[in-house]
């Protein structure tokens, strides 16, 4: 696998998450931070969320989405600075440049496209903001996002307020289109050898996912079915969340035969009658069936219940906590993994697809600004220079 360098000016999540992606396929990732500014804390305001696991600046929040990489700090706002950035992208012949900040700083900054090609014409530039170039002073936060685009009016009990998703899909969503882009700007760069510049707005992003409900407005549907529903499926019944003695399982019926098969279990087949045999007629019934789910599950135990529906075949489970997932046997060869400062093995997220050449073990985040000196040497920056820019305040 060819291995690319990624300089990637990247704070928060939704970047992060997608050059890690990068460093999982071997490439090298470059992550710029600002030089400090005054008294307050210095570089991606991540670094310092969460409880302190390793130091100050690298803290719980930081770990994950920044294993693999390396880390210099450059000021930007400085024109000396811009001239580091253009001669790192020729001296480490960087293949990919990266943003995550508003569209109104990039020409003041230095970073925007135009300014970057002219120096490597060849180079991939990918930028994520609250809703593309068109809107360039707009900020972009996940649950902000979120209750704009819909994701908030979808989720959470019918009867309750908005809620917001327990994850950040967006800020990952929006990564997730920076990383195929790059790959598909790359297969293009070696047919023409020309650069290219992908723009991400999270708000496309995520409207992108409402395909299971935006459609439906023409369709003159009823409010019902693109607003919230809790834990019922809105098309497939049943589907939802049913008390057991020892907990809560979740069954998923998702055609006509795995109904017939659920009414043909001794302990469902009190929920079977003519009308609920297509899905179309449990439509009709579905508050009836729900009730009739949970006066049966409600007397049996999780196990014997999860057997049942196993041998008919029918998608079901317990609902697990976040240390149980970690915990299963079906992800325990798959989980990430860093070291810690003191040589503790620290478990992360999964993959999202395996592959020959990824990397599982990722070296320890970086400290803030950790390889600026060994960087810039590296493109040709004698000591006594680097001092010089450190002194100024370009480099830090």
């Amino acid at each position: 696998m060819t291995r690319c360098t990624v300089l990637s000016m990247e704070q928060a999540l939704s970047l992060p998450s997608a050059t890690l992606r990068f460093a999982q396929l071997g490439w090298r990732v470059i992550r710029i931070e600002a030089a400090p500014v005054g008294n307050s804390l210095p570089g991606d305001p991540n670094r310092y969320i969460g409880s302190r696991v390793a130091d100050d600046d690298r803290r719980s929040y930081f770990i994950a989405p920044n294993v693999g990489k390396e880390a210099i700090a450059l000021n930007l706002k400085d024109r000396r600075g811009q001239e580091v950035l253009r001669r790192l992208i020729k001296a480490l012949d960087v293949d990919v440049f990266c943003c995550n900040t508003v569209p109104s700083r990039y020409h003041s900054l230095g970073i925007d496209y135009a300014a970057l090609s002219a120096v490597k014409p060849d180079l991939i530039w990918a930028g994520i903001s609250a809703m593309g170039p068109d809107h360039p002073e707009a900020p972009g936060y996940d649950p902000v996002i979120q209750a704009m685009c819909g994701y908030m009016e979808v989720t959470g009990d019918p009867k309750g307020s908005p809620t917001v998703m327990g994850l950040p899909v967006i800020d990952l969503k929006a990564g997730d289109e920076v990383y195929a882009g790059v790959l598909l700007a790359l297969l293009e760069r070696h047919e023409t050898q020309r650069g290219k510049a992908i723009h991400v707005s999270m708000l496309q992003a995520a409207a992108s996912w409402l395909i299971t409900v935006l459609p439906l407005i023409d369709f003159g549907c009823a409010a019902a079915e693109i607003t919230r529903a809790g834990n019922e499926h809105r098309k497939f019944i049943p589907t939802n969340v049913y008390p057991a003695k020892d907990g809560f399982v979740y069954l998923a019926i998702g055609s006509d035969a795995q109904w017939k098969r659920l009414t043909e279990l001794a302990k469902f087949a009190c929920l079977g009658n003519d009308i609920r045999s297509t899905n179309e007629g449990r439509h009709v019934e579905r508050e009836a069936i729900h009730r009739d789910m949970a006066a049966v599950t409600v007397h049996y135990a999780i196990d014997e219940i999860l057997a049942d529906l196993r041998a008919a075949t029918i998608p079901a489970t317990r609902i697990l906590n976040v240390r149980q997932v970690r915990d299963l046997p079906q992800l325990a060869d798959k989980l990430t993994r860093t070291a810690m400062p003191d040589g503790r093995i620290i478990h992360m997220q999964p993959m999202a697809v395996d592959g020959a050449g990824t990397r599982r073990e990722l070296p320890f985040a970086p400290k803030y600004g950790s390889d600026t000196r060994r960087i810039l040497a590296e493109a040709g920056y004698p000591a006594a220079e680097i001092d010089a820019l450190a002194a100024i305040g370009a480099v830090a």
